[in-house]
């Protein structure tokens, strides 16, 4: 064999083996990414999806009354600490609710109470008929209703009382809402929730001057990038929330989904999940 053809057998064994190299290197990456989108397919499977239920199995109180002997406007030349005295007939304040959701829920050891709520933000927790609250200057709207322990509002036409607060010497009506319109009223997911409250976690609202329904107005509730909407004022519960920040956003809607006018129809709440 001359040089020539020495050299030419050489450049054909090593142009031989770059490309069977290059080919199976091609090979390789090729395997890897498959690898790499399988096990990417296998985290999105067992990722927690997000679902809504209806809370079933809660003492119904049918009867229970929450009363305020006030007219529906609230007058208060000064801001500062008002004293409410409501009456309750037919709950007890302070017991533990019975049935079954008391033990998957987050429960509050003080029992059954009152939400207070001033402008839809977010309720205080009252155990005792009559308290004080610092009340700002200005035009306010106030509910209060009766919740179980667990914090699930007992829902009937008089457990709930509805009041607007004018406070202050030349108060300013900020809000522009009117007492008589459609109004939804957040109370529940809040705060944080830590080990086995986090596996189911309350969902409720109030809804004042509407009903809700599959053909008329509804309830559009988006957790996190997961979008349900309700047609029934009922509680429900959620399950599969990751752990950390959790966005919980209620929109009062109406037929066709449109936004229902109102300065408390649409809010946005943050809460967090600790393992």
């Amino acid at each position: 064999m001359n040089k020539k053809t020495h050299y030419q057998v050489i450049a054909a064994f090593l142009l031989f083996f770059a490309i069977t190299s290059c080919k199976q290197e091609k090979e390789v990456t090729k395997m890897i990414n498959k690898q790499e989108t399988e096990v990417t397919e296998k985290v999105k499977e067992v990722k927690p999806k997000i679902t809504l239920e209806k809370l079933e199995g809660s003492p119904a109180y049918v009867d229970a009354a929450l009363i305020l002997d006030t007219s529906e406007e609230i007058v208060a030349k000064k801001s500062g600490e008002m004293d409410f005295s409501f009456k309750v007939e037919n709950y007890e304040l302070g017991d533990q609710t019975k049935g079954p959701n008391a033990q998957k829920l987050a429960n509050s050891g003080k029992g059954q109470h009152i939400h207070f709520i001033l402008n839809n933000q977010p309720y205080s927790a009252h155990y005792e008929p009559t308290f004080k609250k610092e009340i700002p200057d200005g035009i306010h709207h106030l509910v209060s209703f009766l919740s179980r322990s667990f914090h699930e509002s007992v829902k009937n036409e008089n457990s709930v009382v509805v009041r607007r607060l004018v406070v202050g010497e030349k108060p300013e009506d900020t809000l522009g809402f009117k007492i008589e319109a459609p109004t939804l009223i957040y109370s529940r997911p809040k705060g944080e929730y830590t080990g086995k409250d986090t596996e189911e976690i309350l969902l409720d609202f109030f809804v004042l001057n509407t009903k809700l329904s599959k053909e008329g107005n509804k309830v559009r509730a988006k957790i996190n990038d997961t979008e349900f909407i309700i047609t029934e004022w009922v509680p429900h519960v959620i399950k599969g929330l990751p752990m950390g920040e959790v966005t919980i956003q209620l929109e009062l809607v109406d037929e066709i989904g449109n936004l229902i006018s109102g300065p408390f129809n649409q809010v946005t709440r943050t809460v967090t999940l600790k393992k």
